[in-house]
Formats: structure tokens, C-alpha cells, sequence
């Protein structure tokens, strides 16, 4: 069994503060540690499930947040800042089955450090009529490549925001969201053992089929001012549908998730000159 694992850091039992998951901030390397923890407990459960080859794509900020040395079941591990398929780069359809570690909720939700890629300039996205956060835009990935995705972990946000988009997910909830900055968190002991039996779980006992949105597949992103809508529309196949709204659509999912990646890149260019 082949396993690919996607992790982010908001998601994680014990982090509510992007000074726990932001390089230099005066408690990263406690987030590190966390984050570091859920990972090792899902590579155990995986191995205990029959992985064999796992991958671990750090998909958090500048995503070299891991020790590589300290990875568990002798996961090769994907780092570095700038990745085309950024939170589902290395995936492919020689991939048995897809992790979604320590994801959030999306933007316009109370979930903890609620965002959707690039909170500076994304608002809202929606996906086929339906609000989605990152789980929702990566399962495009999956689709392409007909990648079932069978675990998510986070608050109770993110397994129910993913549920439309990853038939059969199983979401493991490790904390639950008081605010967009307060959570109450499981102990992270508690946290990594409810991963490792929900991975182990969910590899043992397939549920989950790869995604399956309707095709042609329509994206509307709501950007935070007029500017940036314009500058989208840049960008070939995307129009204008309100002064912060565009959208996109493509029968090819893959296709689809790369238009989405180029306008995030694009639109960073304005935030940094504010």
C-alpha cells in the first residue's frame, strides 16, 4: 500500500494562535512538536494498516516545518516553498490512498485560524454551488488522479466541510473550536492515538472512493477588494461576476486546481505591496 499524506499545522490538537505555526513566532517550536506528533501517529497507523511507501507533503507556509530525521515508518518527506501543486504536490495515481493531517476550516467559518490558502486575499470559495475550504479545492488533485481521500483531521469544522467533496471521508476531530482563536483541545496523547486507530481504521477497512465533483467543474472566488478581481481576470477563462467575485470553470479538474494556484500566486503580488 502506497499512502500519501498532505499535512497542515492549523488543524492540530494543541495550536490556536499563528504564533504556534508561523516560523519565528515565540511558540513554533511547540507547534512543531505537535504537528510532528499527529504526523508520527498517522504513519504508525498506516504502517500498521500494510503501508508500505509513504509520503509526507508538508503543506503548511513556507512547508519545511518537519524534521525530516525524526519521521516515523521511513516516510520520505516533500519540503520546500515553492511546489506547482503546492498542498497536493507528489501526489499521483500510483497512490493507493490520500491523508488530509491538521487541515482547517475555511474562511468564512468560526472555525481555529479559519482561512482559505491566502487570508489576505481570499474571502470565500465555492465549488460547484457549495463553500469549500482547502479540502474541497486539493480533492480536485485527488479526483485526477483517482486518489481516494480517507482521513481528515482537525475541529468540527473540517470533516463536514470536506464531506461533499471526499466520499466516505472519516473525520477525526481533535479539537473543537470556541472561536477563530480558542479551541478546546483533546491532549495530544489523545489526539495521536484517535489518529493512529482512525488511520489504521480507514486503510483497513476501505470506505472512502476517490472524488467525484460534477464535470465541468465551476470555481467562484471572492477576493478582499475590486483590485485583485481585476488582476484575476488576467488570467485566461476567469470573469468578473461582482467587484470581488470571479469565476472559472474546466472540465479538468487538475486543469481547474492549477488555475486556482496561479491566481493565489498572482493576487500574493498585490498583498505585498500594501
Amino acid at each position: 500500500m502506497k499512502v500519501y499524506i498532505s499535512v497542515d499545522a492549523e488543524g492540530v490538537a494543541g495550536i490556536s494562535d499563528w504564533e504556534q505555526c508561523i516560523a519565528g513566532g515565540d511558540d513554533y517550536p511547540l507547534g512543531r512538536d505537535l504537528m510532528l506528533g499527529e504526523v508520527n501517529a498517522a504513519i504508525d497507523g498506516a504502517v500498521e494498516a500494510g503501508a508500505e511507501q509513504i509520503l509526507v507533503n508538508d503543506s503548511h507556509s513556507l512547508m519545511r516545518n518537519l524534521p525530516p530525521g525524526e519521521l516515523g515508518g521511513h516516510a520520505s518527506y516533500l519540503s520546500g516553498r515553492f511546489k506547482p501543486l503546492y498542498m497536493m504536490e507528489g501526489l499521483d495515481a500510483s497512490y493507493d490512498v490520500a491523508l488530509f493531517l491538521g487541515y482547517h476550516a475555511a474562511m468564512p467559518t468560526p472555525g481555529v485560524l479559519s482561512h482559505t490558502y491566502n487570508p489576505r486575499a481570499i474571502a470565500n470559495v465555492v465549488l460547484n454551488g457549495t463553500v469549500t475550504g482547502e479540502a474541497g479545492i486539493n480533492a480536485l488533485v485527488a479526483q485526477h488522479h483517482g486518489v481516494p481521500v480517507a482521513v481528515i483531521t482537525g475541529d468540527q469544522y473540517v470533516g463536514p466541510e470536506a464531506a461533499p467533496f471526499c466520499p466516505g471521508i472519516d473525520a477525526i476531530e481533535v479539537k473543537k473550536s470556541v472561536s477563530r482563536y480558542a479551541a478546546e483541545h483533546l491532549h495530544p496523547h489523545i489526539a495521536q492515538q484517535r489518529i493512529r486507530e482512525g488511520v489504521f481504521r480507514a486503510l483497513s477497512e476501505p470506505g472512502a472512493g476517490p472524488p467525484v465533483l460534477h464535470l465541468p467543474a465551476t470555481l467562484e472566488v471572492q477576493l478582499v477588494s475590486p483590485d485583485m478581481a481585476e488582476q484575476a481576470t488576467w488570467l485566461r477563462g476567469v470573469e468578473r461576476v461582482t467587484s470581488t467575485t470571479v469565476r472559472f470553470e474546466d472540465d479538468d479538474p487538475l486543469r481547474l486546481y492549477r488555475t486556482f494556484m496561479t491566481l493565489v500566486f498572482l493576487t500574493r503580488s498585490l498583498v505585498e505591496t500594501r
